[in-house]
């Protein structure tokens, strides 16, 4: 016969005079949240005949009482009562995992370091733009006039300069973003500080059985201080002529835990449920809009309404039948014990979870402990992408259509190509049925130059003018693969949010195949294919016009 208890804590003072129990447990299985871990203890006991209660002594603090569960089964019939909850006095906790603080150190110190280079390049920055708002008739040695003919290499040299500097600190400040995550990852995985004589919690409980009985229990809980966090492999094989590329895509999950319990030998189940987050969406109060009343006339309307309030209230008391003695069955009648409910668990449109296979070893220090979810190989398309604006190169990429039912979670994803490793990229969240794009590093095999074919500015003479900045540049790729490539190139043109100022894309332009790449404005793409040994030019002309007593500047505008 099976029996057990899914109900909420119940203290049942009946219980002081009963015979205990002690309840030897081992930890069989865990649920394992991004956020925390359900428990599930299993154990063996003898029941007496008649009234007793179970004693599990030992679990930790952090323990949420209110998520306790039993459930039970043995060889008679028997009753699950209520479930008491004790904190009782426990030994002091280890230390802090030095290894665990020693890696947030290092991080921080490596954050730290990237702020100073940021400060740096934020400093450089300033000196190439105060540089630019000197006048060519200061800019040649000696405060000479500049020449006419050399003005348009100063300016190229102070938009380059601009340009390459804008870049490194996008990458300085990515990075200092990726250590901001790793950093909080480890500190969710760190406890509480420790403390001499923490209290832990037993839990009691109450049984009743007709005859000696021989009872398997199980007691689950949710505990905090455990989470996982989803690590990816991508292998990539680029093939050749005779076979096509391939890639080996590993999801791994990196476990932590610091509950205050080891899990040794434990049957291990991850979820991408958050279990401490908010159940549903925040509720929203009517809005009332009255005119403002001096505090005199809101305090008289207060006490009047409260005295109209009183005097309808002893009315209805006056007015009320005399109460009605309860029967006399109904007196000091016993609560029944509650009966058992089996859990459940779903998995469905709203959530994923993953068995792992066989058993797992997490001990309570927070080291991380990798296991392996799924393998696939996959026929991705490849194909190269280049930004000559900022750098010379193009970039391998491949793409490919998710087709697990499971998602893919935001995480790390370590990069190989042909046998060596690339690098490590960051995966965003892709749904089932979405295209995963991963890159790949530089195609030496590509070779990308941008050049400045002419820049043509006029000034304004006299008040009310118009001025005129002409830009054109052209982008030349050549391919030494020995096989077609696919490859796009992206270019940008700026974008005014000003009536007065225009921008205006020239005749000469090569015409892009995308004339905005998602929601990026004035960005475009050029796709095409090139052959072996072939090469592809393409040109950038655009004009920008504005009234000639102002000054323009160029930005980057948040996104």
């Amino acid at each position: 016969m099976k029996t057990g208890l899914a109900a909420a804590l119940l203290f049942a003072p009946s219980l002081a005079g009963a015979a205990e129990i002690e309840l030897v447990s081992k930890i069989d299985r865990v649920t394992v949240y991004p956020d925390g871990a359900v428990v599930t203890r299993l154990g063996k006991a003898s029941l007496l005949e008649g009234v007793s209660q179970i004693v599990l002594r030992g679990l930790p603090a952090s323990v949420d009482p209110a998520s306790i569960r039993v459930e039970a089964q043995g060889d008679g019939a028997f009753s699950i009562g209520a479930v008491d909850v004790r904190q009782v006095p426990g030994e002091a906790r280890p230390a802090l995992d030095q290894a665990l603080e020693g890696k947030i150190r290092v991080l921080q110190g490596e954050k730290a370091k990237l702020a100073g280079e940021i400060s740096a390049i934020e400093a450089k920055r300033a000196t190439i733009e105060n540089f630019g708002k000197v006048g060519p008739d200061k800019l040649s040695e000696g405060g000479k006039v500049l020449p006419v003919s050399d003005w348009p290499a100063v300016f190229d040299a102070i938009g380059t300069a601009l340009v390459k500097v804008q870049g490194e600190l996008l990458t300085l400040r990515n990075r200092i973003a990726d250590l901001d995550a790793e950093i909080a990852a480890l500190e969710k995985a760190r406890p509480l500080a420790p403390r001499a004589g923490q209290p832990k919690r037993d839990v009691a409980i109450a049984v009743e059985a007709k005859a000696p009985i021989a009872a398997d229990i199980s007691v689950s809980y949710r505990i905090s201080g455990a989470s996982w966090l989803p690590v990816y492999e991508a292998r990539l094989t680029t093939g050749n002529s005779s076979g096509a590329a391939e890639i080996a895509f590993t999801r791994r999950a990196e476990l932590r835990q610091r509950t205050g319990e080891d899990w040794n030998e434990v049957a291990v189940e991850l979820s991408t449920t958050r279990s401490a987050q908010g159940t549903r969406a925040p509720e929203l109060n009517p809005l009332r809009i009255a005119f403002y009343e001096p505090p005199v006339v809101y305090e008289e309307r207060l006490r009047a309404r409260l005295e109209a309030e009183r005097s309808a209230k002893s009315q209805a008391l006056s007015a009320a039948p005399a109460p009605i003695a309860p029967a006399p069955d109904m007196v000091d009648a016993a609560p029944k014990p509650a009966e058992v409910q089996t859990a459940s668990v779903s998995a469905g449109a709203y959530q994923a979870s993953f068995k792992v296979p066989g058993r797992v070893t997490v001990p309570q220090d927070g080291s991380s402990k990798a296991v392996v979810l799924t393998q696939t190989k996959v026929k991705p398309e490849l194909s190269a992408r280049a930004t000559p604006e900022l750098e010379e190169k193009a970039y391998l990429e491949a793409s490919f259509n998710h087709e697990d039912e499971a998602p893919l979670l935001a995480g790390e994803v370590y990069l190989h190509r042909d046998g060596a490793y690339i690098g490590k990229g960051r995966l965003g969240q892709v749904a089932p049925g979405d295209k995963v794009e991963l890159g790949f590093g530089a195609d030496d095999r590509l070779k990308v130059t941008r050049v400045p074919v002419r820049r043509r500015e006029n000034d304004s003479g006299w008040l009310g003018s118009t001025r005129t900045d002409q830009r054109e540049f052209k982008t030349v790729v050549k391919s030494l693969h020995a096989q077609p490539v696919k490859l796009t190139v992206t270019e940008r043109v700026p974008f005014s949010e000003n009536s007065t100022i225009t921008v205006e894309l020239l005749s000469q332009s090569t015409p892009p195949t995308e004339k905005q790449v998602g929601d990026k404005r004035g960005v475009s793409a050029w796709s095409f294919e090139l052959a072996p040994g072939a090469q592809k030019e393409i040109r950038l002309a655009y004009r920008i016009k504005y009234p000639g007593d102002r000054e323009v500047v160029f930005d980057q505008p948040r996104r």
